[in-house]
């Protein structure tokens, strides 16, 4: 059954209400420890969405903001906590994107919201991947996620926008709680998440 877009919104509005108001404890749990933990709750960035067109998505920080001599930032790998690490490993610190989902910006289900300078980036079929909302997890998060290469990750994001139904969202669903849990695909070879994408088939 295809899904419409005005029902996936509704599913999306409700599911993220429930949980928002479920997690809420547990939500204030996390930013009471991050503000602890690296004195910033939350991490904001503009992303592209639905057509490419910007939105601030919000989760929680991972990264203290430390700079080598030349004033750069570090790698990733040296700015990540191991309250990071561990939120990151377990995809808690997605969960503030629930906010995003109700405000419109992200979907549950749906291709992963990149950064702005891809956007130029992208042949014709890449860009596809924003004739959808972005999700919060998607097709190519639960066929490998970080340890995907960008081609791979790329046909996967394709596949999902002109495949995409319900059953196949809660499937999406169902087995992102079972890759959470088993915590597989978190980084990319060689790197502490996921190398930049610099263009082309690679």
């Amino acid at each position: 059954m295809n899904i419409s877009r005005s029902f996936k919104r509704f599913f999306d509005f409700l599911v993220a209400l429930v949980l928002l108001v479920f997690l809420f404890p547990l939500l204030l749990f996390i930013a009471m420890w991050v503000k602890l933990d690296v004195g910033k709750v939350f991490f904001r960035q503009i992303r592209p969405g639905l057509n490419g067109i910007p939105f601030e998505m919000v989760k929680f920080q991972t990264m203290v903001d430390s700079h080598d001599s030349s004033g750069r930032s570090l790698p990733d790998s040296e700015r990540l906590t191991k309250l990071g690490i561990f939120l990151r490993s377990t995809s808690l610190d997605e969960l503030p994107e629930l906010w995003n989902v109700l405000r419109g910006h992200m979907s549950l289900v749906g291709p992963r919201p990149l950064l702005m300078e891809y956007l130029t980036l992208y042949d014709k079929k890449q860009f596809r991947r924003h004739e959808v909302r972005p999700g919060i997890t998607g097709w190519a998060q639960v066929n490998g996620r970080n340890a995907l290469s960008w081609d791979e990750r790329f046909e996967l994001d394709v596949w999902y926008v002109e495949n995409q139904s319900f059953k196949l969202d809660m499937k999406i669903l169902l087995l992102t709680v079972r890759k959470v849990i088993a915590r597989e695909g978190i980084t990319s070879k060689g790197e502490a998440t996921m190398s930049k994408f610099k263009g082309g088939r690679s």
